[in-house]
């Protein structure tokens, strides 16, 4: 529980407020971004203004519960129910994030895809029973595509309680019990729907995953950047390969899509396709500029 003693002190005065154990997963600013945003000075996330109406309040409480380290607390205390029924949440169509971020990941997000042949669970959520059935209510998981060695977390736990087949790169599943292992650089398709595909940089087997030509789950791959405003990736988390990241982005020009959902930093819907494939070549453009200029 987030202690009120180590309440930080730029948070706004009122009911919520954040202490002194935030990491900087973004979570709660993605979630209810007229309620957190990001301290400048102390590089964590404060209460920039108390929830306003019913509404905000739920968004406020939605991020309480999805905190990886328990940092976000209210004086006095709120029931959090209705706030841990509302996950998974559905974002579009019949993709859900599923919130309940893992401090194991560094509060990395991950997102539930319902569908008749079988959900399929990108990433590793925090194990909690509330969400084991929510997502038991949803179908279950028949298939957990883990986009890098980063953001396994409680992976384990979900493979009990569901039997679900992990799907992973072999240059990072290393000796991880994945019953299914992505070779090389080519793009896989799992079924008709699901394409995964190989993005080395952040790590030797980061992968993205594309769910019917629309939606791009890219894990630390490709993020909206919440301060300036456009897609980008970043060198200073690049464990692997600048060069290979670079070279991996470029190859997802030949692949269309309209969703990035990260792992890290904020998702981004585009307009079109279309708007998607411009944003991601200027960042293409921005950042081989950026190399060239430095060397």
């Amino acid at each position: 529980m987030a202690r009120l003693a180590a309440r930080l002190d730029e948070n706004a005065p009122g009911t919520f407020f954040v202490d002194d154990s935030c990491i900087d997963c973004g979570a709660c600013r993605e979630i209810a971004p007229g309620t957190y945003g990001r301290s400048d000075r102390r590089g964590q996330s404060v209460v920039t203004a108390q929830p306003d109406g019913a509404d905000g309040e739920l968004r406020a409480l939605m991020a309480v519960v999805a905190c990886p380290t328990a940092s976000i607390g209210t004086s006095p205390k709120r029931p959090l129910d209705a706030a841990i029924a509302a996950f998974p949440e559905r974002l579009e169509e019949n993709v859900h994030y599923c919130g309940w971020h893992s401090e194991a990941s560094y509060g990395a997000a991950s997102y539930l895809i319902v569908r008749p042949g079988g959900n399929v669970l990108v990433d590793s959520p925090r194990a909690s029973r509330p969400l084991f059935e929510r997502i038991e209510a949803l179908g279950g998981v028949r298939t957990m595509v883990l986009s890098h060695q980063d953001d396994v977390a409680d992976h384990a736990a979900f493979a009990r309680r569901f039997g679900c087949e992990r799907v992973m790169h072999a240059a990072d599943a290393g000796s991880l019990p994945i019953e299914r292992r992505i070779e090389g650089l080519e793009p896989v398709a799992l079924d008709e729907e699901l394409t995964v595909i190989p993005v080395p940089g952040h790590t030797r087997g980061s992968v993205a995953l594309l769910y019917r030509d629309r939606f791009l789950f890219t894990g630390d791959h490709l993020w909206w950047d919440e301060d300036d405003h456009r897609l980008d990736m970043g060198r200073g988390v690049c464990w692997y390969s600048w060069p290979e990241q670079l070279r991996s982005l470029d190859r997802l020009r030949a692949f269309r899509f309209q969703w990035v959902l990260p792992g890290h930093g904020q998702r981004f819907r585009a307009e079109s396709r279309e708007a998607m494939r411009g944003a991601v070549d200027e960042v293409i453009h921005r950042l081989s500029s950026a190399r060239r200029s430095a060397g």
